[in-house]
Order: structure tokens, then sequence, then C-alpha cells
């Protein structure tokens, strides 16, 4: 149970956090923390903080528990601003979508508060972004992945494990840097190509509105073109070693299907699209067996 938790980044993420947290019965009270005023007033009109606040550290100053669901760009900002007025057993930790880089702005804020730091991952979301449309069950039957660091405080461990189950979720481990790399070739990729294919048609040289003519395919393909640019900006550049390599991977790939192209070589396209196919069709088993 959470007696105070301090949420900085009241949008979809860090207010179904707080939804769901309170639906469980899992926390007494919830201070919202951000920079929009409006957000944060909407925040308590729909019930998803009891106390709203504009400085971080002042935020925190009664927390036993902050969850930063900021920007990756903005994390290591607030750890700097609210590490002072943590208290001595206060928990922190993250929601970013990269890793290693949070855990570097970590180490060089946090200080003695540093073994209470847990990264963390939810690896849920939908294509809209703010606090409305923020839901109590959105982390159900979904993973989180926790990244523990050396010399990380079992206790403050056990109680971000704990608060994450408290939603439903499935709670994981896995070190930083295979973290990175694995949410590359997942997500952060798929975002790059989503938005690169809806960039690409905008620049096609054509006398139509290609977009008219667009279907299922193109509008599941390229879904999470409406996810928040700012957010993807930082998630590309703190990712972006790891980013970078799956990139190349996949040119190789692509370029691999347009040498069959050119070859008019439909058995190789035939043999690598339903090696895709399998691959997917198996996937999607599995998921729904979770």
């Amino acid at each position: 149970m959470i007696d105070t938790l301090c949420v900085i980044g009241v949008g979809l993420i860090g207010g179904s956090l707080a939804r769901a947290l309170r639906a469980a019965g899992h926390v007494r009270q919830i201070v919202g923390c951000g920079r929009d005023a409006k957000n944060l007033q909407l925040a308590l009109a729909l019930g998803v903080i009891d106390v709203a606040c504009a400085d971080p550290a002042e935020a925190v100053a009664d927390a036993d528990m902050v969850v930063i669901a900021v920007t990756l760009g903005a994390t290591a900002d607030i750890l700097a601003r609210i590490a002072p007025a943590l208290g001595p057993d206060t928990v922190v930790t993250d929601v970013g979508s990269a890793k290693a880089c949070v855990l570097a702005a970590a180490q060089a804020t946090l200080g003695d508060a540093l073994p209470r730091f847990v990264a963390g991952h939810p690896i849920a979301g939908a294509e809209k972004s703010g606090v409305e449309a923020s839901s109590a069950g959105l982390f159900e039957h979904h993973r989180v992945i926790l990244t523990p660091q050396e010399n990380q405080s079992e206790v403050a461990f056990a109680r971000v494990q704990s608060m994450w189950t408290a939603t439903g979720a499935q709670v994981l481990c896995m070190p930083p840097v295979l973290h990175d790399h694995v949410l590359a070739a997942t997500s952060h990729l798929p975002h790059l190509l989503a938005y690169a294919m809806v960039n690409c048609l905008l620049d096609l040289p054509t006398s139509v509105n290609v977009f008219d003519y667009a279907a299922g395919g193109f509008r599941d393909f390229t879904r999470i073109a409406s996810s928040s640019p700012a957010m993807w900006r930082d998630i590309a550049l703190g990712n972006a070693p790891a980013i970078m390599k799956m990139c190349e991977r996949f040119e190789a790939t692509l370029t691999a299907l347009r040498g069959a192209l050119s070859r008019a070589d439909g058995a190789a396209l035939e043999q690598a699209f339903e090696r895709a196919k399998q691959a997917r069709d198996n996937y999607l088993q599995r998921s729904a067996q979770i």
C-alpha cells in the first residue's frame, strides 16, 4: 500500500497508473505534478489525482513513492530538481521507453537516493495522449520491465514491483542494455517506420490525394504515427544507438526484398512473406494466452 504517490507527468501513462492504483485500493493519496495547469485541473476534475502541484520539489516532499512519467528528454531535469527534496525512504521510479540513458541521468543526479531509484518501463500505451485518454485497465495483462542497477535497494525494488502488480501487470526483469535493444526492435523502429511511411506518401509527386485511397492496411500499419511527436522524438534520441542498429538490419531486409522484386523472383518473395506470416501468427497466438 502506497500512502502518498507523486506522479510527475499526469498524461496517458501517469494518469492510467494513478487510476489503476486507486481502483485497486493500493494508494491513499495521489499528488499530480506537471507544467500544464489546465491538464492538472482536468486531472483533478476527473478524480485522477487528489492534489495538484506545479513544483516537482514541492510535489515529492511528503511522497513515499514518486513516479516520473515525463518525456525522456525531461527526465534528467526532473531527477535533478527532486533529488534535494526526497525523503530518506522515498522510492523513485520512471516509465521511460529507454533505460540506459535514464539510469545515467539518475547516477548523475540522485546522490544517496540512487539505490532507491528503480528504472521501469510498462509495455502498454495507445496512440492517444493526455490524462483524458488514461484508463485504469491500461496495464492489465501487459508486461512491465524493471531494469535493476548495481547496489539496487531490494526494498525499493520490491515496492515498485508490488505497485505494478497491483495494476494487473506482469512484472519482468531485464538488464538495461538488453531492454534498449529489444525495445528498439519491437517498438522504436516500428514507430519510425510508421512516421516515415506517412511522410513518404505526403511527399509523393501526384495530382491526387493518395490518402483518399488508403484502406485498412494503411490505417493499421500507420496507427502509431498518431502518437505524441515530442515523446517519440525523445525516445528516438534517447535510444539512438540501438535504433540505428535496427535500422541497418531493416535496410538489409528491405534490400533483399527489392532484389527479389528486381529479379521477378516470386519464390523468394513468397518464402519471405510466409516466414513473416508464420512468425506473426505465432506471436498473436502466444499473446492471446498471456
